[in-house]
């Protein structure tokens, strides 16, 4: 059962957003909203309404509403939400009209295009292929893609932040890469949508992340150190811990997320952090602030340069003069503090 989040924090992310007006009314059709980017979107959702009485309603798919609310019993009884029960590869037309799409329906858990990949790719894929059917039936919304970084495939070494207009590869033969090609297939999708209808169709790939919500006992870096540092420790590093990621705080973005939805183009943007660490430091800050020890990482063989996933942030701060501004020190300390209580 997870807790509230802060209402501070909440509150952060809605005034990142700055002009909520244009969702007053709004009707809102949600995939992928019982994930983590999905709870922090329906409470910043939450708050919005509170803050000014948008009338909002989101509808949000769940294969099991019942199971996601005794998880999160404070968004029980709220009147701006109601569920769509049913799968995303199987979806029937939820009743009424939407002025607004958000479709991240997708497992992020690498396990499960390592099991299998072909699952993995049908869900993606197959799933926003039945999503823009079944909103074809509307004459008109926004529509804001989850997409990922990791459509790039491996980022160069040298390049130290990957920007929007880097080219895509054509082919990914990695079975473990299934999930980069089924978001881009995806893509592709989206943007033939927005062509053939003249609809607006933000895509936003989306790096990495931390905060409360996120999942500790996945293939996330940041979730497994914090399961570590709860546990009393060690915080166990695998591999070489080399390779430089770049951690986002779901406050930011959460209201990045709702910037575009209401005010992007049909282009794509990258939501996440430019400030790139190594998982060995990621490790040892996590450590050093829970005053746990650290233990792992293998020394990589001479030569070798890391593997890197940075965005740069071009078009959200051009755009929409956005930057990040929580460190990790602070990410850190809230994350902890949150599943602390």
């Amino acid at each position: 059962m997870a807790r509230p989040l802060p209402e501070t924090e909440l509150q952060e992310a809605v005034e990142l957003v700055k002009d909520w007006s244009s969702l007053h009314g709004a009707r809102i059709f949600i995939t992928g909203g019982t994930g983590f980017f999905g709870k922090w979107l329906l409470e910043v959702l939450g708050a919005a309404e509170r803050a000014f009485n948008l009338k909002i309603e989101a509808v949000v798919l769940s294969r099991d509403p019942v199971i996601f609310l005794q998880t999160m019993p404070h968004l029980q009884n709220q009147s701006w939400l109601r569920f769509h029960t049913g799968d995303i590869t199987t979806l029937e037309t939820p009743s009424g009209r939407f002025s607004h799409v958000i479709h991240g329906a997708a497992s992020s858990d690498a396990r499960d295009y390592a099991r299998d990949p072909m699952a993995m790719y049908r869900t993606i894929v197959e799933g926003t292929r039945r999503v823009l059917e079944v909103m074809a039936k509307q004459d008109s919304f926004r529509m804001l893609f989850l997409s990922s970084g990791a459509v790039y495939g491996p980022q160069p070494p040298d390049l130290e932040h990957i920007p929007e207009d880097y080219p895509l590869p054509l082919i990914l033969d990695n079975p473990l890469e299934s999930y980069a090609q089924a978001k881009r297939e995806a893509e592709a999708l989206v943007v033939e949508a927005c062509r053939s209808r003249g609809l607006v169709c933000p895509i936003a790939r989306c790096f990495a992340f931390s905060g409360p919500h996120l999942p500790l006992d996945q293939h996330f870096a940041f979730g497994n150190f914090v399961r570590d540092a709860l546990n009393g420790g060690p915080i166990r590093i695998t591999g070489d811990g080399t390779p430089v990621r770049s951690y986002l705080y779901a406050s930011e973005m959460a209201g990045w997320l709702f910037t575009l939805l209401i005010k992007g183009g049909s282009t794509t943007y990258h939501v996440g952090s430019d400030q790139g660490l190594t998982i060995r430091n990621l490790a040892y800050a996590i450590g050093n602030f829970s005053s746990v020890s650290v233990e792992g990482g293998v020394e990589p063989p001479p030569g070798i340069r890391p593997a890197r996933y940075v965005p740069a942030l071009t078009r959200m701060s051009k755009c929409f003069g956005i930057r990040q501004t929580i460190g990790l020190e602070e990410t850190i300390a809230r994350t902890m503090q949150w599943h602390r209580g």
